[in-house]
């Protein structure tokens, strides 16, 4: 069988009857063109994990973040194509989990797409904890929930329209975030080479090294970054999650990936870098924006502000982005028999409008974190979301490095877009996510998000076995379908 014939069959889902739904692609419209994939795909690697978290993990490890970010950077390249391969191999919503249902057996696609959404869910939460944090810059007096539930409403009201308005909305807000990050590095490299503003006589490559060396905290401290800068790298796989939305997946979904590599060096290594060179890594704190700070000591009219103004609109998309992934997940779990069944229906305009409102009322946690815990709310959802984004990423792996196994043995077909290297790189992303992994055991302050998974882990196995005594044809191995692209 080839790549071509598999994108030609039409076939309804083995055991799709048994739990009465829709294949996962029927009812939705492929309402996303080139443009907004490339810019869901460019947003999704520009996000809080950059303009905000960035700030304490410089305190902690200094110029040598710039380094985990580099060295993140190439294992996430690792898992991107990873997941590349697989999606051209069977370009489908719901994506990773469906690989992780076809290659690892029916309960590690149940495991992983609520993980997924337990994933979304929690950086939502993080991305309005955020932007609350922002706005607190120009409006100290209002209350950090406040603001959390007005952005959470406004949002929720525009995924419901269609994916279109969807795709619109994160195609400017990431061309905010671009456009911004470029005029950032511009004016940077400016002030180092030209000397001018206010931080022009302190501005210097050698900022990288003069305060105690590149790595002044020492290497374990700059290691222990890693769960952190692994945090600001979630959303690069929401670009799958599109696949059955987009108009050409077979096209445009690889040159979305392939230009990864591009936009982590310019807008994580890149702008960390020209920035810890105009302005010393000791100058930078917890809590603060380390752009916002750099454009404060530059002293350009208003450029805190403007940059304060881009960071809500990085926290802003990331968080539009949550809505619309968890509510296409819960419809593949629904169509699964994962969930109930009432998760498979659309609206009017083509849009899981029930599992993202559920979604929603779940992201509205954050808003009453933000109203008891303020000051510690952000951290506690980071480490959980983290968490959750190493076993979907994980998942991946493990399913390209199983695919490639059948592929070998001719079982399956070949994708034609294979990953460089092919399962060995998927190795070694596996044993980096272990190791970080391990980073996060060893901190006491992101520990608990371990707890956290373990108590879910615990109620999603005694769900499935309750789903398993309701409706055993669920929870059988099904063969997989190949849907229409293009």
């Amino acid at each position: 069988m080839t790549s071509s014939q598999v994108d030609r069959t039409d076939e309804p889902r083995a055991g799709s009857e048994a739990v009465g739904g829709d294949t996962p692609e029927e009812g939705y419209e492929r309402g996303l063109g080139s443009r907004q994939v490339q810019m869901i795909a460019i947003g999704g690697a520009i996000g809080v994990g950059l303009f905000l978290v960035a700030g304490a993990n410089i305190a902690k490890a200094g110029p040598s973040l710039i380094l985990m970010y580099a060295l993140a950077g190439v294992i996430i390249f690792f898992i991107m194509r990873a997941l590349g391969e697989l999606l051209l191999y069977r370009p489908v919503s719901g994506s990773f989990a469906e690989y992780s249902r076809e290659f690892l057996g029916p309960f590690f696609g149940y495991f992983t797409g609520w993980t997924y959404w337990l994933m979304w869910v929690v950086t939502g939460m993080s991305e309005l904890t955020a932007a609350a944090i922002y706005v607190h810059y120009w409006f100290p007096a209002v209350p950090q929930w406040v603001t959390a539930l007005v952005f959470l409403v406004v949002l929720f009201v525009a995924n419901l329209i269609s994916v279109k308005l969807f795709g619109e909305i994160e195609f400017w807000f990431s061309m905010v975030k671009v456009t911004a990050l470029i005029g950032m590095i511009v004016i940077g490299l400016g002030v180092l080479t030209f000397g001018f503003s206010s931080a022009g006589d302190t501005a210097s490559v050698a900022n990288l090294w003069q305060f105690d060396g590149f790595f002044p905290k020492g290497i374990g401290s700059s290691l222990m970054t890693l769960q952190g800068v692994m945090f600001a790298y979630l959303a690069v796989e929401l670009v799958g999650v599109t696949a059955g939305e987009s108009e050409n997946p077979e096209k445009t979904l690889p040159k979305a990936i392939n230009t990864l590599p591009w936009r982590i060096a310019l807008f994580y290594v890149g702008a960390l870098t020209v920035i810890l060179c105009v302005v010393k890594w000791t100058e930078f704190a917890p809590g603060v924006s380390p752009f916002v700070e750099a454009f404060a000591k530059i002293g350009i009219p208003a450029g805190a502000g403007i940059v304060n103004f881009v960071v809500l609109t990085a926290a802003l998309s990331s968080c539009n982005s949550g809505m619309y992934s968890t509510g296409r997940m819960l419809r593949t779990l629904a169509d699964n028999g994962e969930a109930p069944r009432v998760f498979n229906k659309l609206s009017s305009t083509k849009t899981p409008a029930f599992g993202i409102t559920v979604s929603v009322l779940f992201m509205g946690i954050g808003v009453i974190l933000n109203y008891v815990v303020p000051e510690k709310a952000f951290g506690y959802v980071t480490s959980v979301a983290t968490a959750a984004g190493i076993w979907t990423w994980l998942m991946i792996l493990v399913s390209h490095i199983l695919y490639r196994r059948a592929v070998d043995a001719g079982r399956l077909p070949a994708s034609s877009f294979p990953a460089p290297g092919g399962a060995k790189c998927s190795w070694v992303a596996v044993v980096f996510l272990l190791f970080v992994t391990g980073l996060i055991a060893y901190d006491a302050d992101s520990r608990i998000c371990l707890y956290v998974m373990a108590v879910w882990a615990v109620a999603l196995a005694v769900g499935w076995f309750v789903l398993k005594a309701r409706n055993p044809q669920v929870t059988e191995r099904r063969e997989a379908t190949f849907e229409k692209v293009g």
